[in-house]
């Protein structure tokens, strides 16, 4: 099993990001967080790296049914998807399985909500692909 959903899309790096912002909150997520990558290995180790951004995609309701279901999962909580520019005009969004992340918990429940966050995510990249 996969452990991540991926589409390269043909948008420039800031256009991507603002893109799949739309897309994951049509699908109920907003982004919690946001690591520009790129910047913060220029800036901690002195190194030149692509544009690498991490977006913290979160939609609420299905994150406090998982809690409530299983109180450790905020550690693996939100949902991160990538967008990264390896070589330049060549932009690729990926979102993570949850399915494959939680196979490790025991919980039906919880099992039945990453079920649902998983095809919400595989609809926001299917969106990009279109």
């Amino acid at each position: 099993m996969s452990y991540y959903f991926s589409t390269t899309v043909p948008l420039s790096f800031d256009a991507a990001i603002t893109k799949v912002t739309e897309e994951l909150k049509k699908e109920g997520f907003g982004i919690l967080t946001e690591i520009d990558v790129t910047s913060t290995l220029k800036k901690k180790l002195d190194v030149d790296f692509y544009n690498y951004r991490i977006l913290g995609a979160c939609n609420p309701p299905f994150a406090y049914k998982a809690l409530l279901a299983e109180d450790k999962i905020g550690t693996m909580l939100p949902c991160n998807v990538i967008v990264q520019e390896k070589t330049p005009g060549k932009v690729e969004v990926s979102a993570v399985d949850p399915m494959a992340s939680m196979q490790a918990v025991e919980n039906t429940t919880l099992a039945e909500i990453a079920d649902e966050i998983r095809s919400r995510l595989q609809k926001v990249i299917n969106a990009l692909s279109s």
